[in-house]
């Protein structure tokens, strides 16, 4: 019987019969040194971190190229630590699902210190301090999620707790706000010696550094402007040779717990697999299944120094050099492929991307979004081969049958996506005087597709949920004409197709909208029609 703890790790024996590879460290001198020297503060101990950052780590200490390992610091969902981190000794089990169904495992045990940042546990929060002002840290890195930078509401105004963080003396009293509470320790770093200090987002949004530092800097200005710092806080912060955030673009699908990873496991005697839920929704276990190819390309910015991390397939480089790696991917090479899956795979009834993957037209599909319609305009960032790339997706990652991701929840958000999945290609199409972008199929259809979508009624005619959007209200009554089994009524599409806030551009000033409108009147004639035109345009393709 194999439980995640460092006691039971003793018998080595037992988890190389399992096959689950051990940590090739010791594990106690790694905590010592980590308390005693702290280097590295990660914010964020969720799925991604524990499958991808901390796995990174874990290398680098195996290699002895490092040997303090990580400060883990929660802002948010605190349950994460006491029901997972806690109880299992800081560690966790990676498991890597191979495409043929192989799993690779091992255990994770780079984490050398949790601490909760929270009014209920001032002690920690005093750690906390004590670690920024630690002249030896060199890097802050964060994975939150996009939602975790922000201080204001969909209309711009700020959030009630944000609000009140304001007002709160950061010296004194410990913030709400996980931005604020970011904000009060570089605060203790500035009074401590503003000793040099990188803060890296590693979250999977475009110029990731600057929405940091954004939230970081509205902080610091809002409590000059009450007293409750001095503005020479401000300077430090805003001053790169001290405080750094650089950009950086991470790939790694890490989706929630699998069952059947979990039954795979209890088979070979490991316990701990029980999927724990959150009060705040977090979906996480004793082990992180997640896929194997992986990317993590960073902008060299860091004031005071960083683990060598290239050792172990990290990317630095200058900061344009990211931005073409984000748009490469992005734009052409796996976000706009996803959405069109997502948005064909909702109606047609999919569960998993990887089911997409055996869908003939689907596949072509996304192989005409990626080769032939993407290719002529990829950005290309000269450190990653953009067809290889693409390619990797379209014959590894996506069909992957062990990565239970769906196209419900990649279809989340799709109006705040399509500008840049799909409108930065569009205009490059309409800027070249070599291409033609009333020549594009596959990238209209897809956008009829997501049309047909907001009707709210599967291929079958059938009711579907939509996934959540904040604009679904907005678009939703710019559709509620549009009926199965009758004609699209003229010029119901044009505040849609119009909207250079949805797709960049105006797709009539384009010559693409009536395309568009062609295949959304295809895809109504009734039940069944959205298969047939997928499947008619497609053939015509081949």
């Amino acid at each position: 019987m194999l439980r995640l703890d460092k006691k039971n790790m003793k018998d080595f024996l037992q988890w190389e019969k399992a096959g689950i590879r051990l940590p090739q460290v010791d594990v106690e001198r790694m905590i010592a040194r980590t308390k005693s020297d702290p280097r590295w503060v990660h914010v964020g101990p969720g799925n991604i971190f524990r499958g991808y950052v901390a796995a990174l780590a874990q290398d680098l200490l195996d290699r002895g190229e490092m040997d303090s390992g990580i400060t883990v610091l929660s802002t948010f969902d605190h349950q994460v630590i006491s029901k997972i981190y806690e109880p299992h000794d800081n560690l966790a089990l990676q498991v890597i699902m191979r495409p043929g169904g192989g799993l690779e495992k091992r255990v994770i045990a780079s984490v050398g210190e949790v601490l909760r940042a929270d009014e209920a546990y001032t002690s920690e929060w005093d750690r906390a301090g004590e670690i920024f002002r630690s002249p030896g840290l060199q890097m802050v890195s964060f994975t939150i999620t996009e939602k975790g930078y922000h201080i204001r509401d969909m209309s711009g105004a700020y959030y009630p707790e944000v609000l009140e963080d304001f007002e709160r003396d950061c010296s004194r009293e410990i913030p709400r706000n996980g931005m604020a509470i970011m904000a009060a320790l570089l605060h203790q770093r500035f009074l401590g010696g503003a000793y040099p200090l990188a803060m890296v987002s590693m979250d999977n949004f475009s110029h990731n550094g600057d929405k940091l530092f954004d939230s970081l800097s509205t902080f610091a200005r809002e409590w000059v402007k009450r007293g409750l710092v001095s503005p020479e806080f401000v300077s430090y912060l805003e001053n790169p040779e001290k405080v750094s955030f650089p950009w950086s673009m991470i790939d790694k699908i890490t989706p929630r717990p699998d069952e059947t990873v979990a039954q795979k496991l209890r088979e070979l005697g490991f316990t701990d697999t029980d999927l724990v839920i959150t009060d705040k929704y977090t979906y996480i276990a004793p082990f992180v299944n997640t896929e194997g190819p992986q990317y993590l390309v960073v902008e060299d910015a860091f004031p005071n120094s960083r683990p060598p991390l290239e050792t172990v397939g990290v990317r630095f480089t200058p900061r344009e050099t990211v931005d073409l790696v984000e748009r490469m991917k992005v734009c052409t090479c796996l976000n706009p492929l996803h959405t069109a899956l997502a948005i064909f795979g909702c109606l047609l009834g999919y569960t998993s991307i990887a089911s997409e993957m055996r869908d003939p037209s689907l596949v072509k599909l996304v192989e005409i979004i990626g080769y032939r319609e993407g290719m002529p305009v990829v950005a290309d960032p000269g450190i990653f081969v953009p067809s290889e790339f693409l390619k990797e997706v379209l014959e590894e990652r996506f069909p992957n049958p062990f990565i239970p991701d769906t196209p419900q929840r990649i279809a989340t958000d799709t109006s705040q996506k399509l500008s840049i999945r799909y409108g930065e290609t569009l205009k490059q199409y309409r800027d070249r005087e070599d291409l033609d972008v009333t020549s594009l199929e596959a990238i209209p259809l897809v956008i009829a597709g997501w049309c047909r979508y907001l009707l709210g009624l599967d291929d079958r005619g059938e009711p579907m949920s939509l996934s959540p959007d904040p604009l679904l209200p907005e678009l939703g009554q710019y559709v509620r004409e549009i009926q199965l089994g009758k004609e699209l009524p003229e010029g119901v599409l044009v505040p849609i197709l119009s909207s250079e806030r949805l797709f960049g551009s105006d797709l009539y000033e384009l010559g693409i909208a009536s395309k568009v409108e062609c295949y959304v009147s295809k895809m109504i004639e009734g039940p069944g029609a959205v298969r047939r035109t997928l499947d008619e345009i497609m053939a015509k393709e081949r």
